[in-house]
């Protein structure tokens, strides 16, 4: 399934490309005013930090929501204390567009992710000029030159990488690389199987000084609790949000991470 994903996103931007080449997209990118400082935003801190996604469907779990203005999605996520703004631009699943992005990046001062199956130059210099400042690269699409090559592009048109990965081995890949931002992502992009616990199990092979993202598994503040006593400094979170009303759902998943990383809410009250 990744690598349909993959594939078909690749597909997509080929036919933009088409439209918008490739010399053209960079002269947008390279005039665009600096990216967000995505590293600040999501450093630790003494409570967990949340990365809100506009998320219109998935494969796993179908159509969520309709989100026809995805820039007030974005405001209201700021006002329920997100820390950056996740938007899905790829179209064939999970109803995104650049569009979104672009609409949301102007709407708010946080910093935000392309989050897309990316695996080529254009990708992400069309990510740099929609406002990306995150740009995601999972490491099982990618091979690792290719990866290291993307990865230093994201970097070169100051983006911050996040380096999605799914066990110890991807783990290390990231660490090699120098990635300052790690995501561990609990849904298996293969057969969209769930695993709290990964997490847990491979964020002690992640560098401290490095910023850990826990993803997917979140729908309760109980989950933003396991994933912050096992040592997350950022929760990424979509269906939940999309699914409810994201002011009130992102405060309580907050006050449910606030204590610091590795400690639990009983450690605290010990």
């Amino acid at each position: 399934m990744l690598a349909d994903l993959t594939a078909g996103a690749v597909q997509d931007a080929e036919a933009r490309a088409s439209e918008r080449p490739r010399a053209l997209v960079e002269s947008v990118a390279l005039a665009r005013t600096p990216a967000r400082d995505a590293l600040r935003a999501l450093a630790p801190a003494d409570t967990v930090k949340i990365i809100a996604e506009v998320k219109r469907a998935s494969p796993s779990r179908g159509d969520l929501a309709r989100i026809p203005d995805p820039a007030l999605q974005a405001r209201r996520y700021a006002d329920g204390g997100a820390s950056a703004i996740s938007v899905l631009t790829e179209g064939r699943r999970f109803k995104g567009s650049l569009a979104d992005l672009e609409a949301v990046q102007a709407a708010v001062d946080l910093p935000v992710l392309r989050k897309d199956f990316i695996a080529t130059e254009y990708q992400v210099l069309e990510a740099r000029a929609s406002g990306a400042d995150m740009v995601l690269l999972i490491v099982a699409a990618l091979e690792p030159r290719q990866l290291r090559r993307l990865h230093t592009m994201v970097s070169d048109l100051g983006m911050t990488p996040l380096v999605e990965t799914h066990s110890a081995d991807e783990v290390a890949i990231a660490t090699d690389l120098g990635a300052r931002v790690i995501g561990v992502n609990a849904r298996d992009l293969s057969t969209f199987e769930l695993d709290r616990d990964l997490f847990g199990r491979l964020v002690e092979k992640i560098p401290q000084d490095t910023v850990k993202i826990a993803e997917s598994a979140v729908m309760h503040p109980d989950d933003v609790a396991h994933y912050r006593a096992a040592g997350a400094d950022v929760v990424l979170v979509g269906e939940a949000l999309v699914t409810s009303d994201p002011v009130s759902t992102l405060q309580a998943f907050i006050a449910a991470g606030s204590f610091p990383r590795g400690r639990s809410t009983s450690d605290e009250s010990a």
